[in-house]
């Protein structure tokens, strides 16, 4: 059985133009500045909401020129340049909107696309900036470059480009009615999602999908086939998803105890899941599913829709 994603993954979303050739050309990145507006992430990776789309301030109240630490977005409607730093969120109630703090990964149902890609685009930048000071050649202090899209070395000239970290993520299927969840051993009683794992060096992502879930569950798949992706900026991961097959009557077994359990859960009881809402609901539901901004949710609605 094959079946594709109903929607594209919310964080895959595009709403903004990235406008890449502005960052060989830092000037003319840097003279839009004066108009620009600002994304302010702070140190838990929370942002400020209002509305349905992520709160942009004005980037000249922060400084006349862009520092040093401020990465470029990209360009919104009307050609307006946008920039991110890491920095104390204001106050909600000083940005003159009824504003919330939120967390990415817990309420990413609320903002638009434009706001989500801004957020993921910033998140995974910062995050890797702020891991990639210094040189893995010699050690040396780096600075930013490209308009916060590379770092270099000013003693050797070596550039370093963002990193991103591949991941899959799978959803098990019989080939019929039933699909596999499993719960991390570090996840709240009744919250279930699909299996995924990063994927080694010299490993394709196929190949990654069969090893990780020999590992974590002791099954053995097939018919692994692509889904779609997702950037998952937390820190700076990008997941590839994918749907493969298991033969329902073998063991599970649990090897590098990062998983506490898995089971095979019929389609009506994960359409139950889905109408109960998702992990952060007060649903008393027995199982509980992730919230819309991961990948795995799409892939468990998508499978679920199918008749």
């Amino acid at each position: 059985m094959d079946f594709p994603l109903r929607n594209v993954p919310l964080l895959a979303r595009v709403g903004a133009d990235r406008a890449d050739h502005l960052r060989t050309d830092v000037e003319a990145a840097a003279a839009g500045w004066s108009e620009a507006a600002l994304l302010r992430v702070d140190a838990r990776n929370q942002v400020l909401v209002a509305n349905g789309r992520v709160v942009l301030g004005a980037a000249s109240a922060l400084a006349d020129k862009p520092p040093p630490e401020a990465v470029f977005l990209g360009r919104i409607a009307g050609g307006r340049h946008v920039w991110a730093i890491r920095s104390a969120l204001q106050c909600p109630e000083e940005t003159g909107v009824q504003a919330e703090v939120v967390d990415l990964r817990r309420f990413g149902t609320i903002i638009d696309d434009t706001s989500s890609q801004l957020v993921s685009s910033a998140m995974a930048l910062l995050n890797w900036h702020g891991s990639a000071r210094f040189s893995p050649l010699d050690g040396s202090p780096t600075k930013p470059a490209r308009a916060g899209w590379s770092r270099v070395n000013p003693r050797t000239g070596y550039e370093e480009f963002p990193r991103i970290d591949p991941a899959v993520i799978c959803l098990i299927h019989d080939d019929g009615d039933r699909v596999v969840l499993a719960r991390q051993a570090v996840w709240p009683q009744r919250l279930f999602s699909l299996l995924a794992g990063f994927v080694e060096a010299g490993e394709s992502f196929e190949a990654c999908v069969v090893r990780e879930v020999r590992e974590e569950i002791g099954l053995t798949v097939r018919d692994v086939r692509y889904l779609g992706s997702q950037p998952w900026p937390f820190p700076r991961s990008l997941m590839v998803g994918f749907h493969a097959v298991a033969d329902p009557d073998q063991d599970f077994s649990f090897h590098d105890g990062e998983i506490a359990e898995a089971g095979w859960f019929t389609r009506d009881q994960v359409r139950g899941a889905l109408d109960a809402g998702d992990w952060t609901s007060a649903s008393e539901s027995k199982l509980l599913l992730p919230g819309s901004v991961s990948i795995a949710r799409e892939i468990i609605e998508s499978w679920a829709a199918r008749d």
